[in-house]
């Protein structure tokens, strides 16, 4: 059934104070809670269930059985406005999960063109980048953040509060507790350990060859040489103060959890 210049169900439900964008479709069975904004040319599909406070950007697809917007997973959560914003050109596969932030005011935040494949969970105060690829059936757990263009495999888990820096890929099954620095690889159903650098990504982005090449000498010099962290840290500060390779130094001094090794 058309409402304007948009289509949707007969069974949809739509609650008063949500906020449809121009060409938006919805499908049968679809709950839209009010207190949501949707972004024009955004198609949601059957069985999706949008929970207040929450805002989707233009050119997203939203397929059968994902929740948006659901409270968060979290004894803490004593109630209160917080919020789920998805920014444009995203798709969101069927039976994705992605909660509210916990505390009042506070966001779970999915960047442009991201990719959530089905049944991939993110919990509260989750923040992705843009371009990040997550396959079926990964699960974050509140506070992770990812950098721009990560790509996580299917069934990895991720602890709470770790970082994932950009251009990073997650071998499938793998688990994490710790941070990862950017451009590098984890092993399949390992925990915590780099297999390397993520030289297919590299290779697909937009770095020159010059830089590629310096991140591969400042990857060595963090985990192939003698030297530990520390040491690794102050070389690679000396060595790389600016370009791409001087996000491993970067990445490390921010680094709450302590980085992940081979």
């Amino acid at each position: 059934m058309g409402q304007g210049d948009k289509m949707i169900h007969k069974t949809a439900i739509i609650e008063p104070g949500a906020e449809l964008g121009n060409d938006v479709d919805v499908g049968p069975f679809t709950i839209i809670e009010g207190d949501v904004t949707i972004g024009d040319g955004t198609v949601i599909g059957p069985n999706v269930s949008i929970r207040p406070y929450t805002s989707i950007g233009p050119r997203c697809n939203i397929h059968a059985g994902a929740v948006l917007g659901g409270t968060p997973q979290d004894v803490n959560f004593k109630g209160g406005k917080s919020f789920v914003k998805i920014g444009e050109n995203c798709q969101i596969r069927e039976g994705v999960t992605i909660n509210r932030g916990t505390q009042s005011d506070s966001v779970t935040e999915v960047g442009d063109d991201c990719f959530l494949m089905a049944f991939s969970h993110f919990g509260h105060n989750v923040k992705l980048g843009r371009n990040v690829i997550v396959a079926n059936g990964a699960l974050l757990a509140g506070y992770v953040e990812v950098g721009d263009q990560a790509f996580i495999s299917g069934n990895c888990v991720l602890h709470q509060f770790i970082k994932i820096g950009r251009l990073v890929m997650l071998g499938g099954g793998c688990g994490v507790s710790k941070d990862i620095p950017p451009f590098c690889l984890v092993k399949p159903i390992m925990i915590n350990t780099i297999g390397g650098l993520n030289s297919t990504g590299l290779r697909r982005s937009t770095l020159t060859t010059e830089d590629r090449q310096e991140i591969k000498e400042a990857f060595k010099l963090l985990f192939l040489s003698d030297l530990n962290v520390s040491q690794a840290l102050e070389k690679l500060k000396s060595a790389y103060p600016t370009g791409p390779a001087s996000e491993f130094s970067t990445f490390i001094e921010e680094s709450k959890r302590g980085i992940c090794t081979m």
